[in-house]
């Protein structure tokens, strides 16, 4: 007798069933989701590193606008060189064609600088000076140096020592006079002490100490 031939099973057609299609998505938006993570928190670091750069930046100008004030400070003997009463300091800053008056305060979070015109006279100092003791913070010519300063503290370097720019100074006579009324003598250095606030996302609160020594008067 003849052999007979068994029907051979129908082959399955090439490709993927709908589960491992299935799988294969689920796989690849696994892996698109964690790839998605990684590059937002790359930027997310680029973005703290270059807040970070900036804040270091400003800080460094108004660092230097402060030791360029301290630099040029000069003694007339109308007002006080330098003065602070808890809340603003006070200078004479030395320009090429006279004096003026600048002015440092902490308002509301907000570190301030304010500037008088040049003056030659004694009287226009003495105004300048009044001035500067009636300022509200919203004078055209106040400039907003630093936004995020929560506290700040001065001290002077008197005998030797650093003590509170509010305590009482060494009296001297006026440069130069054998006799007059004496004054405040100046210091030999001020530091200055801020408190800086948190900003989101960046390193907590830090302190920020800046001494600068004054040089003798006609240094």
């Amino acid at each position: 007798m003849g052999t007979t031939s068994r029907p051979r099973p129908p082959r399955r057609a090439a490709g993927f069933t709908l589960v491992e299609v299935l799988v294969a998505l689920a796989l690849m938006a696994l892996l698109a989701s964690m790839a998605w993570q990684g590059l937002a928190s790359v930027a997310d670091a680029r973005e703290v590193s270059a807040r970070s750069v900036e804040r270091t930046l400003h800080a460094g100008t108004v660092v230097a606008q402060w030791e360029q004030d301290l630099a040029r400070i000069h003694d007339t003997g109308v007002v006080p060189a330098i003065s602070f009463d808890g809340a603003t300091l006070r200078l004479v800053r030395r320009q090429s064609d006279g004096v003026q008056v600048v002015a440092w305060a902490l308002r509301q979070g907000r570190w301030m600088r304010w500037v008088s015109p040049v003056v030659t006279r004694g009287g226009a100092l003495q105004q300048a000076w009044l001035r500067s003791q009636q300022l509200l913070g919203n004078e055209p010519e106040q400039l907003a140096m630093w936004d995020g300063v929560e506290s700040w503290q001065i001290y002077f370097y008197r005998g030797n020592a650093w003590s509170n720019a509010q305590s009482s100074a060494d009296l001297a006579a006026p440069a130069g006079a054998a006799s007059g009324p004496v004054r405040a003598q100046l210091p030999n250095g001020v530091r200055l002490v801020l408190s800086l606030k948190a900003a989101a996302g960046d390193q907590p609160a830090v302190t920020l100490t800046r001494d600068v020594v004054l040089l003798p008067q006609g240094a």
